[in-house]
């Protein structure tokens, strides 16, 4: 019987999921992969919760970023314990779209003890994927420091950055609706 290593056997379990509609759908509306196996975010879930925590294995699907599914697993299955803060500025800085930085803010950086600081850092960034993730990673952080969330996503939105507006409008308006 053939043995696979744990990169082959992530990659053999996105194969028996894939949708190639979904996948084909992804490319005409714009998504820049070579491969998309079309898994949505439950399936994805459902193969990184079969699959040992591993940070080399995480770091392999991580740097596979011509593999939109590789880069959604990584986060899920990166040991939080072991993923500290200079691997986190890494990642934020390879974030190559706003659904990867949304699942790393929500599987990974959130329950990070340096989640705060590291959302501070990145929202002066002079690239506006890292400035989305610090905002994002605010979304996952709230109510806690309701203020300094407004000041910023308002600073952000007024550099009018397509990425980036919708999701200061709804910051704000969460921040608001959280101070009534």
């Amino acid at each position: 019987m053939t043995q696979f290593n744990e990169m082959q056997t992530v990659k053999r379990r996105f194969f028996a999921m894939r949708n190639g509609a979904v996948a084909d759908n992804m490319r005409r509306h714009g998504a820049n992969y070579r491969i998309i196996f079309g898994l949505n975010l439950p399936q994805i879930v459902e193969i990184a919760n079969e699959t040992p925590s591993n940070a080399t294995l995480a770091e392999a699907l991580w740097k596979n970023q011509s593999t939109r599914e590789s880069m959604l697993m990584a986060p899920m299955i990166y040991p939080r314990d072991e993923f500290g803060f200079e691997t986190a500025c890494r990642w934020v800085s390879e974030v190559s779209t706003a659904e990867v930085g949304d699942v790393l803010c929500h599987r990974l950086l959130r329950y990070k003890d340096f989640a705060w600081q590291l959302a501070v850092a990145m929202v002066v960034s002079s690239k506006a994927m890292e400035r989305y993730v610090a905002l994002r990673l605010m979304f996952n952080l709230l109510p806690s420091h309701l203020d300094e969330v407004k000041d910023l996503a308002t600073i952000e939105l007024e550099k009018n950055e397509q990425l980036t507006s919708m999701l200061c409008r709804q910051l704000i308006d969460e921040v608001d609706f959280l101070k009534e």
